[in-house]
Formats: structure tokens, C-alpha cells, sequence
């Protein structure tokens, strides 16, 4: 490894970066930061927010058609979408008497598969895919 070199303060003489005193005027060198390094997850540590993936898992499948699992991932708009959906579609289900009713059951099933993917997904694939890169449906 090659020897950096940092000028002095006072005088501008070039010292190895290890010195701590300038070699020719004995000014007390500057500290450099050290430079970032990764800090390896300890093993078994899950990634942060990969805590949200049994919630919004378990949320998607039992009440996928409120869109509570948006809500939990942190996707306002998406999760009043869904809501929205499953709402307007139990008002036609109610007013026609049971005709829309299947319209009720479109919310529900995208709520109950995209549970399925949050659960089947390791916990860096979740974290990548729905904290990190915001991917809002499926």
C-alpha cells in the first residue's frame, strides 16, 4: 500500500499521513476523517423495516379489501385507493340488492395476493422491494 502524504499546516512540508507532528517544524498535523466503512448486519439481524413484512403479510390476507397493508408500508394514496374501491363497491353491493356483490370481492382478492407476496418474499427482497424502492402494488 503506498504511503500517502498530507502538506503541513505552517510550513507546507509533505509528512507521511501517519505522522502526527510535521517532520520539519513539529506543528501538530491535522486529523483526517477516517473514511466510511460498511458496518456488516450482525448474522441473523434482520434489515430495517423487514419488521412491517409479517404485519402487512397477515393485514393483506385477512383485510385485503380495506387496504390496511397499504397503510402499514406507509402508502397513503394506494391504501384510500383500495379502500375507496372496497367501500363504493359494498355500496353497489347493498343498493342493487346483491348484484354487485362480486364488484366487493376484486378489492379483497388483490389485498389477499399481494399478502401472499409480502409473506413469500425473503426479508432483503422485501425491504428492497417496498421500503427502499416504493413498488406500491404487487
Amino acid at each position: 500500500m503506498a504511503t500517502q502524504y498530507k502538506p503541513c499546516p505552517a510550513c507546507g512540508t509533505q509528512n507521511p499521513g501517519i505522522n502526527v507532528r510535521c517532520t520539519n517544524c513539529g506543528t501538530v498535523m491535522p486529523v483526517s476523517p477516517m473514511p466510511m466503512q460498511h458496518v456488516p448486519r450482525p448474522a441473523g439481524a434482520a434489515p430495517a423495516g423487514a419488521d412491517k413484512k409479517i404485519a402487512a403479510g397477515i393485514c393483506g390476507i385477512v383485510l385485503g379489501g380495506l387496504g390496511i397493508h397499504k397503510f402499514i408500508l406507509g402508502y397513503t394514496q394506494e391504501g384510500v385507493i383500495l379502500l375507496s374501491v372496497y367501500l363504493v363497491s359494498l355500496i353497489l353491493a347493498i343498493v342493487t340488492c346483491g348484484i354487485a356483490t362480486p364488484l366487493v370481492i376484486i378489492p379483497s382478492v388483490i389485498g389477499i395476493i399481494e399478502g401472499i407476496i409480502y409473506l413469500t418474499k425473503s426479508d432483503e427482497e422485501f425491504v428492497q422491494t417496498y421500503i427502499l424502492n416504493k413498488k406500491p402494488w404487487f
